[in-house]
This record gives C-alpha cells, sequence and structure tokens, in this order.
C-alpha cells in the first residue's frame, strides 16, 4: 500500500503549500462552475458563460497592470460584463448572441490593451500565459479569503434561485403567469455565472474557464435524472478533474526535466475524456428537450 501511495503522491505533495492553495482555490472554484454551469446548459447560455470568462481577462491584465488582487480584477470586469448583456433587451436566441458577440469584442479589445501594457510600461513577464490559461501553482494564498467567500454568496445565492431559475430556464412563459420575474431571474444568473468563471478564470485561465463551467454540467446532464442530482454530480466531477489535474501537474515535474506540465492542460484533458466515455458508454438517460420540460409539475413547479 505505501509503495502504490509513493508511486501516485511524489515526495512533498502533501507538504507544498502552493498544492494547498491550489486545491482550496481550485477546488472552490470547480464546485462553484459546476452547479453553476448545469443551469447554464439548461438556458442554453454557454456562449454567454465563454464571453464573460474572456471578457474577465481584461480585468485580470488590468490587476497585472494595476497591482491589486488578481481575482478583484477578474470579478470586477466580469460583473460589469454580465451588466451589459443584460441592458439591452432581446426576445430572440440570435439577438441574444450578438450582444453577447460585441461585449465579448469589446472585452478583448480591452484585455489586449492592458496585456500590451503590463509588457511595456510594468515590464510584467508571463501576464498574458497567466491570465489566459491560468498558473494555479503561483496563486497566492492571500486569495483564499476572498474566493471562499465569492464561492460561498454564490452558491447561496443559486439554493435561493433554485426554483424560480430553474423554471424560468425551462419555460418563461410559464414562469411569467406563475408570478416569476423571468428578467430579474435571468440577470442575478448572468451575475452568479459572472462570479463563477471569475473564481474559475483565476485557476485555469479565461480562455479555458469554459471547460470547466460546461464540461462537468454536460456530463451531469448526460447521466442525472433530475436538475438537482445534476448539480451535485457537475460540482463533484469537476472538484475531482481539478484536483486529479493538480496531482498529475505536480507528478509530471517528476516525469520531465525539473519543468511539468501545466494544470490546466490536465484539467481540461480529463474532463474532455470522462465527456466521451459517457457519450459512448449507454449513460445518456436525456432522451430529448420534453424530459426536462417535464420536471415542471416535479422540482420547478413548486414556485
Amino acid at each position: 500500500m505505501d509503495s502504490l501511495l509513493t508511486l501516485i503522491f511524489e515526495p512533498g505533495f502533501f507538504t507544498n503549500e502552493p498544492v494547498h492553495t491550489a486545491m482550496v482555490v481550485g477546488g472552490g472554484a470547480a464546485l462553484v462552475s459546476g452547479v453553476i454551469g448545469v443551469f447554464t446548459v439548461i438556458r442554453g447560455q454557454a456562449f454567454a458563460g465563454h464571453a464573460l470568462a474572456d471578457v474577465s481577462s481584461a480585468g485580470g491584465a488590468a490587476s497585472f497592470l494595476l497591482g491589486i488582487n488578481p481575482l478583484l480584477g477578474f470579478l470586477i470586469m466580469a460583473v460589469m460584463a454580465a451588466g451589459g448583456m443584460e441592458l439591452v433587451r432581446v426576445r430572440r436566441a440570435r439577438e441574444r448572441d450578438l450582444v453577447t458577440g460585441v461585449v465579448l469584442g469589446a472585452g478583448l479589445g480591452l484585455a489586449a490593451l492592458f496585456l500590451y501594457l503590463d509588457v511595456t510600461s510594468k515590464s510584467t513577464t508571463g501576464a498574458a500565459i497567466t491570465v489566459m490559461f491560468g498558473s494555479m501553482f503561483a496563486i497566492p494564498a492571500s486569495i483564499i479569503p476572498l474566493a471562499l467567500a465569492v464561492g460561498t454568496g454564490t452558491l447561496i445565492a443559486a439554493g435561493v434561485l433554485y426554483r424560480p431559475l430553474l423554471l424560468s430556464s425551462l419555460d418563461p412563459e410559464l414562469a411569467a403567469v406563475r408570478g416569476v420575474r423571468v428578467r430579474t431571474v435571468g440577470l442575478l444568473h448572468l451575475l452568479a455565472l459572472a462570479l463563477a468563471v471569475s473564481l474559475s478564470a483565476i485557476t485555469v485561465g479565461a480562455i479555458l474557464s469554459t471547460a470547466l463551467l460546461i464540461g462537468p454540467a454536460a456530463i451531469a446532464l448526460r447521466v442525472a435524472k433530475r436538475p438537482s442530482w445534476a448539480a451535485g454530480l457537475s460540482a463533484l466531477i469537476g472538484v475531482g478533474a481539478t484536483w486529479g489535474g493538480i496531482l498529475l501537474a505536480y507528478d509530471s515535474y517528476y516525469w520531465t526535466p525539473g519543468h511539468g506540465w501545466p494544470v490546466s492542460f490536465f484539467v481540461v484533458t480529463l474532463i474532455f475524456v470522462l465527456y466521451v466515455v459517457t457519450g459512448h458508454t449507454g449513460l445518456d438517460r436525456k432522451r430529448s428537450t420534453g424530459t426536462w420540460i417535464a420536471l415542471r409539475s416535479g422540482e420547478a413547479g413548486e414556485v
């Protein structure tokens, strides 16, 4: 047994402070992203989640320029982008994607400007790689309190909004008839989504944070029969993939000549492999959209 543990866990894994920080922040981000991701997939807003993650990169780049907490930069920019998306009232999915695309373009333009200033005025090296693709072992321990506070608040909001959010996601017209303020619920979901992608961006980077948001949720919705089960399973998959990625990345320092491979690579690879496996093993229990709409009389119907 000892030899097996030694084979899996390289020396110093359990005593390494950067690993402890990565496990706490990364696990918390995966937990939040897994829960919020389920509603995002059901609502068909995967593109919005991708856009918010990319736009948040401007905040991450600005944090390097201003010398502030990088998570705070991601959060501010993502929340501003979510508010900008919701300011324009749209009724069709095509119009919603158009607004999202405009906000995405503006955010990436700002990110390019801030990263340029990081290099030219602050001589900050590695900012682009850190912001876009993450550097989990380089996360400072000082981020943990803010990350835990943001994650806890987002999960509480998701719990409070669960039934009205689920009903408005499945059938907005029925939700409106039952007294749900569909537009307000949609805005609150976007804000929760902004917080979730900010947490994932600080761990696996703005570019890859969509994988942590959408991947576990898509897998869980294939397997679980009810949205509440899917949310729990999605969180479990996200945390497992994140912690597994941290372990593999740490061990890779011993496989390679002291360089190691990025944590984000392993996290995304694990999620992708699991998604492919669940798609080819008969675990897809979601028959059609009507299956989820039928839940109006179950979990979502008791609003």
